[in-house]
């Protein structure tokens, strides 16, 4: 059951109470995966925008914009669905750690992880037609200020992650699976990297890609109001 307020909600009533459809805004079959686990019911239709950190932004705030962008990206072709959209950003020492580009920038990012402790930052967006809530309100068309068009909410989740040290040897064969190359940080928490993973401290669904119990909570804040 989801607490909303004073009430008891089950997942069946929660998304009977969203107007439209959930629509998830990424291709990401890890995050596919944790939403159906949770019981959550959705659609897919992946967002495609530039996710390339702007000068000066801070982790927390980059992963909450590009979450942002890819939640009203869809929206603008769905404005009658709720739209979830999240970004996952891994930072070191303030450094922000996308995917890797190539190889060679996988190995930069294992390096820099390796025998240190790093930040796993989810930003987490829901969006739908005004009417249901009470969040900022944003145009469809330019994703400016506009007074009638959406209702906007935006949260993030942060989990701190021990990696341990790692060989050359080690970062080559974990790079040879393939399995970093779609990674933010170039690892992936619940597969192969998993070994070098002693401890967390925060959400565990937050490193694989999206901190399942925030979109719950933010979800039914959205009902209650």
């Amino acid at each position: 059951m989801i607490l909303a307020g004073r009430r008891n909600i089950s997942v069946r009533d929660l998304f009977a109470r969203i107007r439209g459809m959930l629509v998830l805004a990424s291709a990401s079959p890890r995050r596919q995966e944790l939403l159906r686990n949770a019981g959550i019911a959705f659609v897919v239709q992946p967002a495609d925008i530039d996710e390339t950190p702007r000068d000066g932004e801070s982790p927390r705030d980059c992963a909450e914009r590009l979450a942002r962008e890819k939640a009203l990206a869809v929206f603008r072709t769905r404005p009658a669905d709720c739209i979830l959209g999240a970004d996952t950003i891994v930072a070191v020492e303030g450094k922000i750690l996308g995917k890797p580009r190539d190889a060679a920038d996988a190995a930069r990012m294992l390096r820099l992880l390796s025998g240190r402790v790093h930040e796993v930052i989810t930003g987490v967006c829901l969006v739908e037609a005004v009417g249901s809530g009470q969040g900022s309100v944003v145009s469809r068309n330019t994703g400016s200020v506009h007074e009638e068009l959406s209702d906007l909410s935006t949260a993030s989740e942060m989990t701190l992650v021990t990696m341990s040290e790692l060989s050359d040897a080690d970062i080559r064969e974990y790079i040879a699976t393939g399995e970093p190359m779609d990674k933010a940080g170039a690892y992936a928490i619940q597969g192969g990297a998993a070994r070098w993973i002693p401890s967390i401290e925060g959400d565990y669904s937050n490193v694989v890609g999206l901190p399942v119990a925030l979109v719950r909570r933010m979800l039914a804040r959205r009902i209650d109001r």
